[in-house]
């Protein structure tokens, strides 16, 4: 009778479904004498019960009721599916969405509790490193460049796949967002090409410079066909054009994606925010355009941003808030059809070359807005 004394706890701890079933064969082999058995195996007559009428398989041990759960707890692990922020900038979207003032400290306990981990990049050492000395950076003189094929079946919905294709309205987005204040500048195309990738960087900076922003510009891109693709011949090429308006392009190395990382994040929120829901509503390129302007204005004056030092503000609020003498009307930035551009404007150094006659940059003295001498065409 002792030789099983102690068998049950040793057999539970590997295998919790055969110690039941010896509980229950010496039980019945005992006539179901619950006493007796419980004597034989060294337990308690209530784990004899429980094995008697329960299942043979481990139970759940996690409460039918959660005491400490928060009234916002939903609402807390939505927002966080939706934004992947954590504590501290899950707080502020919170209260700038919903109107509720939700504290950290509640947030990171809900977190916690739900083993909801966020996704940390460090350094080899284990430091943070941020891409850019954000404190102390100027606005629209750091700037990330990306294209992105609007045809991703990983990122919109099928309808909305199937009807860009049947209204033949445009696959890619060009895009251009400043590090400082993340103002973003758009435009849209038929087609992938370095003539476009070289128009399009040159309207921004002219855009730029027209609106009084002199300090010199570095702008990040990666090694795609439309830029220079790797080619260090053509990026001088380019690079020594840009020099003339005080800009330089700067290609990331091959497989730093991480580096465009600003630019990058912004096409998460087009897929979500602009590209699965409006353009179902436009039938004509023209009405695609209009809805990608409402897209850019509603990101650049009315989004907030929780990034690296924004704090909730919008890239316009940041903007204002460095307090530098570019103009606000570079927020005017018009969304255009890159073929329709080109077709209708001429060449980019057509562009370079009126403006240059201008002299414009090189002017001192008080700001004045003045008209963009080169016409925007949508």
């Amino acid at each position: 009778m002792n030789n099983l004394n102690g068998i049950y706890h040793k057999l539970r701890k590997m295998q919790p479904k055969a110690a039941r079933t010896l509980v229950r064969d010496i039980l019945n082999n005992n006539s179901g004498n619950v006493s007796l058995t419980a004597k034989i195996l060294g337990i308690s007559r209530i784990t004899i019960r429980r094995a008697r009428d329960g299942s043979l398989e481990d139970m759940s041990r996690r409460p039918k009721n959660i005491p400490n759960r928060t009234p916002f707890e939903d609402l807390i692990l939505n927002a966080e599916e939706e934004t992947h922020y954590r504590y501290r900038l899950l707080s502020k979207f919170i209260k700038l969405k919903y109107g509720f003032d939700i504290s950290e400290n509640t947030i990171k306990a809900v977190l916690k509790r739900r083993k909801i981990k966020g996704k940390r990049i460090r350094t080899s050492n284990g430091n943070v490193r941020h891409l850019y000395d954000y404190e102390h950076l100027t606005p629209f003189i750091e700037l990330q460049m990306d294209t992105k094929y609007i045809l991703d079946k990983k990122a919109l919905p099928k309808d909305v796949y199937d009807y860009i294709l049947e209204n033949n309205l445009p696959i890619f987005e060009w895009n251009v967002i400043d590090a400082c204040t993340r103002t973003r500048f758009t435009a849209y195309s038929y087609q992938l090409s370095a003539e476009y990738g070289f128009s399009f960087i040159m309207i921004v900076l002219l855009w730029l410079r027209t609106h009084n922003v002199k300090e010199h510009i570095r702008i990040q891109l990666d090694n795609g066909s439309e830029f220079c693709k790797g080619s260090k011949k053509k990026e001088n090429q380019w690079n020594e054009l840009f020099s003339l308006l005080n800009a330089h392009i700067s290609p990331i190395p091959i497989g730093a994606k991480h580096l465009q990382g600003i630019v990058e994040n912004s096409h998460r929120v087009d897929d979500q925010s602009f590209l699965s829901i409006h353009p179902i509503r436009c039938n004509t390129v023209d009405r695609f355009i209009e809805k990608a302007q409402q897209w850019q204005d509603t990101w650049n004056t009315a989004r907030p941003s929780f990034g690296i030092d924004m704090d909730g503000m919008t890239p316009y609020e940041k903007f204002k808030k460095k307090n530098i003498y570019a103009s606000e009307h570079v927020f005017n930035f018009p969304v255009f059809l890159m073929e329709t551009l080109i077709s209708k404007n001429g060449s980019s150094m057509q562009w370079l070359y009126r403006y240059l006659g201008l002299n414009f940059y090189s002017m001192g003295g008080k700001y004045v807005y003045t008209t963009c001498h080169i016409k925007l065409s949508k």
